[in-house]
């Protein structure tokens, strides 16, 4: 990516695999320093032989102790991005414990991090990049956790960009379709789900973490200097389709 961090601190949540593993690797190769996260030391371990660059620390976003002392261990901060999520499968998600789990990863995780990092964020003139998804536009019958709580991550975006714009910190949020990750490995590998899939993508292929990661450096970048509140599609045309 042609993206230039040198001396900037990012901190990236969900980023030991998939996407955030792919965005703290970029933001690495640019030159900023990297901390991300992962849910458990099996994770960290596993990443951070793969990748020397990242500092990799363990946090349940859920916890908001945890996610305070995490934040205050940070003495400054240019960016947050906020890829720490998870669905059920197999109709869990209309179990109301597992809806609970979802939405508090996904949704109520995601304003932790952003109300922990404000100041931080304020004091460099920083931004935010959140995680939204294709279903935040429309439903689904078979995750319904996942599909409210990314809908709430859409609307919580475009609220704290209007909130905070008078501290200097954009928000904005990417929008990932059918990519392929640890998270959607039993799609991919459903001959028939995945054929479904590809027809309807114009594209014609799945997305690869890859594909993300130069929207949420731009969205990082001066060049992206006068947008807040949006919500970026990153689909190959699944939702247009």
């Amino acid at each position: 990516m042609a993206f230039e961090f040198s001396n900037q601190r990012v901190l990236i949540t969900g980023g030991t695999s998939g996407i955030g593993f792919a965005v703290a690797q970029a933001f690495a190769e640019s030159g900023a320093k990297v901390t991300a996260t992962g849910l458990t030391e099996d994770e960290i371990a596993a990443a951070a032989s793969r990748e020397t660059r990242i500092r990799f620390r363990s946090l349940d976003v859920r916890d908001s102790c945890a996610v305070g002392e995490l934040v205050g261990e940070i003495d400054s901060l240019n960016a947050l991005v906020n890829c720490a999520g998870m669905l059920q499968r197999d109709g869990a998600e209309f179990v109301e414990d597992r809806f609970l789990e979802v939405l508090d990863t996904n949704l109520s995780g995601t304003m932790r991090m952003c109300l922990a990092c404000r100041p931080l964020l304020a004091k460099a003139r920083g931004c935010i990049v959140n995680t939204a998804s294709m279903l935040s536009f429309f439903g689904s019958g078979l995750v319904p956790a996942y599909s409210a709580s990314k809908g709430g991550v859409s609307q919580l975006t475009k609220s704290l960009a209007i909130a905070w714009a008078a501290d200097g910190i954009r928000v904005n949020a990417v929008a990932p379709g059918w990519i392929e990750t640890p998270m959607t490995q039993p799609l991919v590998e459903n001959s028939e789900r995945s054929r479904q899939i590809l027809e309807r993508t114009p594209l014609r292929r799945w997305g690869r973490p890859e594909d993300i990661v130069g929207p949420v450096l731009f969205l990082c970048s001066p060049a992206a200097v006068f947008m807040t509140g949006v919500v970026m599609p990153i689909d190959g045309g699944y939702s247009i389709a």
